[in-house]
């Protein structure tokens, strides 16, 4: 067989959003005549079929386990042995805590082609070709796999759209070998985070840049971003520096605004890694007091002027 076989994520009974990005990279790559599929592993499968009857899924495939929680033996060998059956040319799954227990040595095992962290997928003269990060995300590579007939990727998440609208696909299920397991789920625990904004839900983010100057600006533009409705956010040199927390980075290193409608950039430069986390916002404004940065290039409207004037000015407004 051919085609594209997306592994299916869930937790706690929960399907992960992740699972649906990963159906929406696969109708990137879909070819004439070429279908999709997605297996979901767990011990009750039957519960994800119809969150998973979505645009762009042919097959969902029903994979029952032992356990009812995820288990890197059991979904190794689960995984293995149906992609042995199926022959996909290429398997998606999720850049993960979850993936980094199986995709590397399910790849190695069989031989599969092999990237993790991909962002980007196409296809040049036929050719599937992954763009990840390198060199602590400095710049972008481009992974191609001659010779390999089957491919692995796990994908960074919020890095492609989930699809819009239902379907109807065929259900069927599939037979997992018994696998021994090293290892025996006991508890799950939640870990908070004193800062636990969620970039990727924010409709409305005000991100600030270098462009500031220093750590005693923040609190200038926190309270704007109070002011008027937005999500406080940063480009990376901000939370590298330790100004705002990481769980507020924008960029290709960091959190990418899936769901944002309006996003300002102020003293932001416009680097690639930062554009890459806003490239599914429609309206972008930018102001910067440079004319020649990046960031115009791909604002909707931009003003050259003086962060620090203009967020006084706005301040004003509200």
């Amino acid at each position: 067989m051919s085609g594209i076989l997306v592994i299916g994520e869930q937790r706690r009974g929960e399907l992960r959003p992740i699972t649906l990005e990963l159906i929406g990279a696969a109708q990137r790559l879909r070819r004439d005549g070429v279908e999709v599929a997605v297996a979901i592993f767990a011990s009750e499968p039957a519960q994800f079929t119809a969150a998973l009857s979505i645009a762009g899924v042919d097959e969902i495939v029903t994979v029952a386990m032992d356990t009812p929680e995820f288990d890197p033996d059991g979904f190794e060998s689960a995984a293995g042995a149906l992609i042995e059956a199926r022959r996909p040319e290429v398997v998606l799954v999720a850049h993960s805590v979850d993936s980094f227990g199986f995709a590397a040595a399910l790849a190695a095992k069989h031989g599969f082609g092999f990237a993790t962290d991909v962002f980007k997928l196409d296809r040049i003269d036929g050719e599937l070709v992954a763009t990840r990060g390198g060199y602590g995300q400095k710049l972008s590579v481009e992974v191609d796999f001659p010779g390999r007939s089957t491919v692995l990727l796990a994908l960074r998440g919020s890095s492609f759209k989930t699809p819009e609208g239902s379907a109807a696909p065929r259900i069927g299920a599939f037979a997992a070998p018994r696998a021994t397991s090293r290892s025996v789920g006991k508890e799950f625990f939640e870990l908070s985070s004193a800062d636990d904004v969620d970039m990727t839900s924010a409709e409305f983010i005000l991100t600030v840049g270098r462009g500031i100057g220093e750590e005693a600006k923040v609190a200038q533009f926190s309270e704007l971003a109070d002011a008027i409705g937005a999500t406080l956010g940063c480009s990376r040199p901000i939370a590298d520096a330790g100004w705002l927390p990481k769980s507020r980075q924008v960029g290709q290193s960091g959190k990418t605004a899936t769901a944002c409608k309006l996003y300002i950039a102020m003293g932001v430069s416009g680097a690639i890694q930062h554009l890459a986390g806003m490239k599914h916002v429609n309206t972008i404004v930018a102001v910067n007091s440079d004319a020649g940065a990046s960031i115009f290039g791909v604002a909707t409207y931009g003003i050259v002027g003086d962060i620090f004037e203009i967020s006084e000015e706005l301040r004003r407004h509200f």
